[in-house]
């Protein structure tokens, strides 16, 4: 899943990041306000993490701009303005959630995890599919009650195609959820890491879970 920071606290922007792609988060991140709406214009997120004081645009002004677009990307605001006017403001405007400096990064964790469920209709941090279950907080996945180890970025590939059950998704897709502008890599890339992932799901099962789309993309779905 792919998460925008806008932080103008560098070194707050970096641990935010750091521990984010630690949690196998794509993050690009920057400390501007009109900065993150140039990153927001050209890239699908599926949430951000905003600061409210922020140079060039306020985050109050960014989201207000946004929501105004239509954008309905999850939104947490990260600020050190904790009265309840603010919170109360944040929230008015279209914040998803808001959350006051200093803070515990297993709080940031848990609230974003709780706004991609929201987003996504699910309810636990648990997804799962015929015998697959992939735990979000813990990153653990299995199959037939085996654990199956995977690189940070097969799980990334494998959680959004989880989030997405029965949605044919292209490469294209998976490409700009899982990978962050400073990706360098081919462009088969999305290719390459499908073919580990089926490898380890499936691969010694006789129900496949990952399914190519000829021309279209690929898809997680149980047939019978």
């Amino acid at each position: 899943m792919r998460i925008l920071v806008v932080e103008d606290e560098i070194h707050l922007q970096n641990i935010i990041k750091k521990r984010l792609l630690k949690e196998h988060y794509s993050v690009d991140a920057c400390g501007d306000g009109l900065e993150a709406l140039d990153y927001l214009a050209v890239s699908p997120y599926d949430a951000v993490i905003l600061d409210i004081m922020l140079p060039g645009l306020s985050g109050i002004d960014v989201l207000k701009r946004i929501r105004a677009e239509g954008s309905q990307v999850p939104v947490l605001f990260l600020t050190a303005r904790d009265g309840i006017d603010d919170r109360v403001a944040g929230l008015d405007c279209g914040a998803d959630d808001y959350l006051v400096k200093p803070f515990a990064f297993e709080e940031l964790l848990a609230r974003l995890r709780v706004m991609l469920r929201r987003t996504g209709g699910h309810t636990t941090d648990e997804l799962t599919l015929a015998d697959l279950t992939v735990d979000l907080k813990s990153h653990q996945v299995s199959r037939g009650g085996k654990i199956i180890e995977l690189s940070g970025r097969e799980y990334a590939i494998l959680e959004y195609l989880m989030r997405n059950q029965g949605h044919v998704l292209s490469r294209s897709q998976i490409e700009q959820h899982v990978w962050s502008f400073d990706y360098e890599g081919g462009s088969n890339m999305v290719d390459v890491y499908i073919r580990y992932l089926r490898k380890k799901i499936d691969e010694g099962f006789p129900q496949k879970l990952i399914h190519t789309v000829r021309g279209a993309g690929y898809v997680m779905r149980a047939e019978v």
